[in-house]
This record gives structure tokens, sequence and C-alpha cells, in this order.
């Protein structure tokens, strides 16, 4: 007996220690945390500011995941509009000398890189000098990297310079072999991101589509490149054409880089630049570091309010995404607090719930009643994501966002035949004539059909009346650039979709001088979670399963599995583009 409580007591005593040691665990991560976060930062004279690997540029707060080994660590993630104001800053800073871009891998979006370039063309005029370095360089990097004065590649390195390509995966064939029937209810020909149920080949209309989308997006970005590299356009495409940024002698020859170096000659040379003896160090100063050394100026005074909207739309409550609830309660504070004279809407979403997505905007209408309220466009503003715009006083879209995705559809998918094959079978007992109108076994009833399609036929009929209001133009104007069809934002604002080609910047000053502010500061909301704060946010069972399936798979083919298997999915009308191009 004594040893059995002996035991019992040894078990007791282990898991109060255990308990301890994780409670005092997490006491030191806080610490860590906030000691990181608390450090100044000094900008020395005869610096270089760097854009390099280490930074990760979000276009929204709610874009930053963290886990457990970030939490002693300085975050090396910063906003959009932060890298824009810190170059902008630093062309008049008598310690940043120049800029080095040094990103293989540049973590950022299309429209991000765009608006960087453009701020970096801005700060080669001050008479500063721009230079870029690579070793093995992605297309995206090397996009932002051509901006550069001179471009320097290391003797082994290669530019991964190819051109725009998508690729779409069809399950038609492997729901049929495993006996997975969907039924797919849709509005607009160009409704394409249901066509992986259906067909086994890309749709000519979606063809049309992708074929123009990617065209528009490339001759931007391309022309961009051969205009600040000063190539040709015909030599230009030839060096894509043959991959010759592949071949480091061929990417000096067609004049995609302006000399092979090692990283220390190429240090050595900014050393020169900067009239720095060899013996000493030189001064480089990192994009996060360099917004932290005047992130704590005096924020006081009128605001303008960015309130970023990010990911899918969904209901309910979450933080990295859209999600109604949040974001209702985000517009209503905005739309009381006295110091907010002026909103600006950044929207970096492929859309999501129709219900969701209409809760949001008739939020941001009653919000529009009180004080101005400006929209600007990321990476994607499409479907949902451009059906919550439509409050805007004024719509700003970037050149390369991919925007309009009018369209609706639902996607119920069902497993009788999957089911009959392994011996599971059903039957219904039911107190009205359509009680089990869809059921997971047995699909959808025929008259289940007829009041879907009614649904989807009246969402998008509602989402057409809120463009026609916003866009003034016509139902059949707007039907007739809609269907599902996914523009790029040049083309939007050549078919009235936005109001303005520009950027998250040209949306705060609009606003500011809609709202009459000459001097005004920028408040960013949602507000930023610090590491810990992420960490406990995701700590759940299902966020933990999804990031590993999503890191097995792949986001774009995790999010097709969601619209199969995710419950809170599969009932409802989707306002959603099923594309995401990035220049990799």
């Amino acid at each position: 007996m004594k040893s059995f409580f002996k035991n019992v007591l040894a078990n007791i005593v282990a898991i109060v220690i255990l308990c301890a040691v994780f409670f005092i665990f997490f006491i030191m991560l806080i610490v860590f945390s906030s000691m990181g976060s608390d450090k100044s930062v000094t900008v020395k004279k005869n610096s270089i500011l760097t854009i390099n690997l280490t930074t990760d540029i979000l276009d929204s707060p709610t874009e930053e995941k963290s886990d457990f080994f970030s939490l002693s660590k300085e975050s090396k993630s910063v906003l959009i509009y932060d890298v824009l104001e810190a170059i902008n800053k630093a062309k008049t800073d008598d310690n940043i000398k120049g800029i080095s871009i040094e990103a293989d891998n540049l973590k950022a979006g299309i429209t991000q890189i765009d608006d960087i370039r453009s701020a970096l063309e801005d700060f080669k005029k001050s008479g500063k000098f721009v230079y870029a370095y690579g070793n093995g360089v992605s297309q995206s990097s090397y996009y932002l990297g051509s901006v550069a004065e001179k471009y320097f590649l290391h003797p082994a390195g290669l530019i991964e310079l190819k051109g725009l390509a998508t690729e779409v995966v069809f399950f038609k064939d492997f729901a049929e072999k495993y006996g997975i029937g969907i039924e797919v209810i849709r509005h607009g020909k160009f409704k394409s991101a249901v066509e992986p149920f259906l067909r086994n080949d890309i749709s000519p209309e979606n063809k049309e589509q992708l074929s123009t989308l990617l065209n528009d997006i490339w001759k931007n970005t391309s022309s961009k490149i051969a205009a600040s590299r000063k190539i040709d356009t015909a030599q230009f495409r030839t060096a894509v054409d043959s991959l010759y940024g592949m071949i480091p002698e061929q990417s000096l020859k067609y004049k995609l880089v302006d000399k092979l170096a090692q990283k220390s000659e190429y240090d050595n040379l900014l050393k020169s630049k900067l009239s720095v003896k060899d013996k000493e160090k030189l001064n480089k100063i990192s994009l996060s570091n360099y917004i932290k050394s005047y992130a704590d100026e005096s924020k006081s005074g009128d605001k303008i309010a960015i309130l970023y909207a990010s990911g899918s739309i969904n209901n309910g409550d979450g933080y990295n995404d859209i999600y109604s609830e949040k974001y209702v309660k985000y517009i209503k504070d905005l739309q009381e607090n006295d110091k907010v004279k002026a909103v600006v809407l950044r929207i970096n979403s492929p859309g999501g719930s129709a219900n969701a997505s209409d809760e949001i905007l008739f939020e941001l209408q009653q919000l529009k009643k009180k004080k101005p309220l400006v929209v600007s466009f990321g990476d994607y503003a499409a479907s949902g994501g451009y059906y919550i715009a439509m409050a805007a006083d004024k719509i700003y879209s970037e050149p390369n966002t991919l925007t309009g995705s009018i369209g609706v559809f639902g996607v119920l998918p069902y497993y009788k035949d999957l089911a009959n094959k392994n011996g599971v079978r059903s039957d219904i007992v039911s107190t009205n004539a359509n009680s089990q109108y869809y059921s997971a076994l047995h699909g959808l009833t025929p008259y289940g059909v007829t009041m879907m399609t009614r649904s989807v036929e009246g969402t998008y009929k509602r989402f057409v009346h809120f463009v026609t209001q916003n866009r003034k133009q016509t139902f059949e104007q707007i039907d007739n650039v809609g269907g599902g069809r996914v523009w790029s934002g040049v083309r939007a604002k050549q078919i009235g979709l936005v109001d303005e080609l520009g950027t998250l910047n040209d949306a705060v000053k609009f606003a500011a001088q809609k709202a009459g502010l000459k001097s005004y500061n920028v408040a960013s909301y949602p507000k930023r979670m610090n590491a810990f704060e992420q960490i406990f946010n995701d700590l759940n069972e299902d966020e933990i399963s999804a990031r590993i399936i999503k890191n097995k798979i792949g986001k774009a083919n995790y999010e097709i599995l969601q619209q199969i298997t995710d419950e809170k999915l599969k009932s409802e009308v989707k306002m959603e583009m099923p594309y995401q191009i990035k220049i990799n």
C-alpha cells in the first residue's frame, strides 16, 4: 500500500514540476519577446539601407505567422506601407547613402513589388544610388532588382527569368473514380473556380481570360524590366524565351546584369562607393530595423486609418483572414473613433462567403455616411473582395491587381457511389417535402437544385446591383464585364470597375484631401499581434492540422480540398476567385 501511495505522490510531484517548467518557459519567452521589441535602433552615419532575404513584406498585419521559435527573435516582417514610407524617408536621411537590394527570393506580392520599384525610382532622383546583387535569383526578385542602376550576379549564379504560366489541376476523373459526386451551381461562364470539378481541361472561356490576364501582367512587368535595363524589346524577349538568365555569361551578354562578381567583391565596391576603408565595417541597416529607428515618433492628432482586409472572407470570428464578426467590430470602432477622420480599406482578397461579404459591405456603407471611405486594391480584389469595395467614395487599383470576378457559385459534394461501393446505405424519414433536400450520401434533390440555383442567381443580381450603384453603370453594362471574369487593374480601369490606378499611399493622400486634413498620422487596423499572442491565437487542433496539410499539398490545393470537406463551406453560396498569380 505504501508503495502505491509513493507512486501516486511521485506522479503528482512530476506533474507539478512539469507544469512549473512550462510556466517558467512561457514567462521567459514573454520576457525575451518584450526585450526584443524594446530594442532601440540607431542609424549610423554612412549607412546603406538593405532589402534582403530575411524580410517578409506583408500587405496586412493579419498575414503574419508565428511559431514557438520566433518568440525570442525580432520580427523581420514589415508592412508594404511602412516599406514605402521608409524608402521615402531614406531619400532625405543624411545617414543613408544608398540602397542595396540583396534578395534572391523576395517574399512579396506582385503589386507590392510594383510599389517598391516606383518608390526606388523616386529615391534615385535624390542622387543616391540603388545597387542590386543576386545568387540564385527568382523572377520576382529580379523584377525588383532590375530597377537598380547596376545589377551584380554571382559568377556561378542564375536568374530564373521565364515569363508567366499557370497550371490548373482537375479532379473530375478522381471524383468519379472514387464515387464522389459534386453538385455545382454557378452564374457566369467565366466563373471557373468550379471547373476542376466539372472538366478535365481548361474551358475556352477560362483559357481566354487566363491568356488575357497573364499577358496584361507580363506586358506591364516585362516592359518595366526592359526599360530599366535599357534592353531592346526583341532582345529581351529572346533572352526570356531562351532562358538565358540561367547562364551567368549569357545574362551578362544580354545585359540582364552589369557584372559577374563574388559577394565580397560587391561589398568592397559598396565600401569604395562610401569611401570606407578596407578594414572598416560596412554599415548596413535592414528595412525592419530602419523602420524601428523612427517608429516611436509622435502619433497624436488626426488620423487616417488603414483597415487591412487580407485573405479569404468567412463568417464568424478569427484573425488571420477576413472574418465578418471581427470586421464588423473593427468598422464600428472606426466609425465611432473621433480621432479617425477618414478610412482607407486595403483589400487583398480573392473573396469567399457571400453572406459574410454582404455583412461587411453593409457596415462599410454605414461608415461611409460619417467619414470618407477610400479603397485600395492589393494583389487581389475579386468576387467577395471586390464586393466589399462597393461602399467606397473612390477605388484605387494597382495595374497588376486581379480585379472583378463578379460571379457566384455553390459546390455541394456527395458520396453516394463511394458509400454504396463500400456497403454503406441510408434511408430517410422526414416531416416535410424538402426536409432532406441535401445530404452527404444522396446529394441534392431536383427541387433542391432548383432552389439553390435561385439562391445563386439572386445573390448574383444583388452583387451586380451594388456594383451598378457604385460604378454608376447599368445592369447590362456590369453583366457584360461580370459573369465571373477576372481583369487586370489596367483593364478594370478601362471598363470602369475602378476609378484610378494608384498605390496605397495615393489612396491615403486622397482620403486626407477628402477629409480636409493637411497634417495627419496613419494608424493600422487590426493592430499587429506580437509573436506570443499569435501563437495562442493559432493554438487549436484544427489550425495545427490545417497547417500540416497545407504544407504537404500546397495552399492552392488545400483551398480546393476545403470546398469538398469543410462543413462550414459546403452549404455556403460563394463569391470567390480561383486564381493566385505570382511572378516566381
